[in-house]
């Protein structure tokens, strides 16, 4: 089988590394891709919303499936695409189509979601530049902190969590009126704040039927100890040492069960992966959020543990007979440690050298932003390599991922070193 997989992340390149593996793989491609992916598939430089150019590309290398990985092409539609043109419409596409893509392209849709089919949340109102009074007056009737979400896409960094009610006024008007996030804060969604631990489930659907993938928690922040900006993500761990077997039951019943259930009962197309952003309160679960896409840098460690054979699994997507597949699973414990260019998530420069990948045994080095020149790697993005471990436990995991990157260099490398230290 010829298959495309779109993007250029980590989480494109950890695809591209398990679909390499099938035996039913033919051809592999990746647009756009990366330095990682250029040595096991071909890449292609497409942009993952160039649809017309998708569609030659599919068409002249006869592909016959396509996987998404960002969210930007399934909010976009790409699946949609797909399905209204006769020459294409055969093809499958992993990914939810537009109905199913605006659980992550709108968190008021989301939330609206949610209260329809019961799934456990946290209380919220959505507001417009019009309504930014009314705003101000819901933030008094809260607690602090104050949880500020822009409705639309805003690659990660839309969500803003402020303890002085003063201060969550201002950012509400910067975002409202003043457009902090562009079109993606036209509208903002205020909720409660809920204290617990966070954790991601993953899910993969064929629209009827699941499979529940492994669970992972990453770290967002840019500093140790949860400090500083928010980022695209520092690392991972799975499975979730905290998400026991009793939590996982409740989050299945509560969670899983009702929203693959609101899919069909809204009559929304949906073949694909649902990642579900949980916070786990007094040992009851919360959705905080959906993507409709996996999680990066949760791919990462998440993607590794599965045995089974990823091309049969997408498959039975597309076809609709998931429940024809058994997850195998690997006991071990994976982490991942993202190593970013110095400076990110603010400003930061690209085309530094990487050195010493190829001096790595113990563990997978991931690509996330990378490009080749000639035969040198170089650095093209915030987050540069994810370097993914096993281990008996997230500690010995850990320390191997960590022995690894000493082996790696490029200029201003960062990466956190209290991976775990609240778990």
């Amino acid at each position: 089988m010829n298959i495309l997989i779109l993007g250029s992340g980590g989480r494109e390149h950890t695809f591209t590394w398990k679909i390499a593996q099938s035996e039913k793989t033919t051809k592999l491609f990746v647009a756009p891709g990366n330095a990682g992916t250029a040595k096991i598939a071909t890449n292609v430089a497409i942009s993952v919303t160039d649809f017309p150019a998708i569609k030659k590309l599919v068409l002249d290398e006869k592909i016959e499936m396509v996987v998404v990985g960002p969210e930007d092409p399934l909010v976009q539609g790409i699946h949609d695409f797909f399905l209204n043109d006769n020459a294409l419409k055969s093809i499958p596409v992993i990914g939810p189509d537009k109905s199913g893509a605006i659980l992550e392209g709108s968190k008021e849709f989301a939330k609206e979601f949610m209260a329809r089919h019961n799934v456990p949340t946290a209380a919220y109102q959505s507001f417009t530049a019009k309504s930014l009074e009314a705003g101000y007056e819901f933030l008094e009737t809260l607690n602090p902190p104050y949880v500020l979400k822009a409705d639309g896409l805003a690659a990660g960094k839309g969500v803003l969590i402020i303890n002085d009610l003063e201060e969550a006024k201002v950012e509400l008007k910067n975002m409202l009126v003043d457009a902090k996030f562009g079109n993606a804060s036209n509208k903002v969604v205020i909720e409660e704040f809920l204290s617990g631990i966070e954790l991601s489930v993953f899910v993969l659907t064929d629209g009827k039927n699941y499979i529940t993938l492994p669970t992972a928690k990453d770290y967002k922040r840019i500093g140790e100890g949860d400090t500083g900006l928010n980022t695209g993500g520092m690392g991972a761990i799975s499975p979730v040492p905290f998400a026991d077997a009793e939590f996982m039951q409740k989050v299945e019943e509560r969670i899983v069960k009702p929203t693959i259930e609101g899919f069909q009962k809204d009559e929304i197309n949906y073949k694909g992966f649902v990642f579900i952003g949980l916070i786990k309160v007094d040992n009851e679960p919360y959705v905080i959020e959906y993507n409709v896409r996996m999680g990066d840098p949760e791919t990462e460690v998440v993607i590794p543990r599965i045995k089974n054979d990823m091309v049969t699994m997408l498959t039975a997507v597309a076809e609709g007979n998931l429940d024809s597949v058994k997850l195998e699973l690997d006991k071990r414990t994976a982490t991942t440690v993202v190593a970013v260019s110095g400076g990110y998530p603010e400003a930061y420069e690209k085309g530094k050298e990487i050195t010493g990948i190829d001096n790595v045994t113990d563990s997978i080095v991931f690509h996330a932003g990378t490009q080749l020149k000639g035969d040198t790697v170089l650095s093209s993005g915030g987050r540069v390599l994810a370097v993914t471990s096993y281990g008996n436990d997230f500690k010995e995991a850990l320390a191997t991922s960590y022995a690894s990157l000493e082996k790696i260099s490029f200029d201003k490398m960062y990466f956190r070193k209290d991976l775990g230290f609240d778990l």
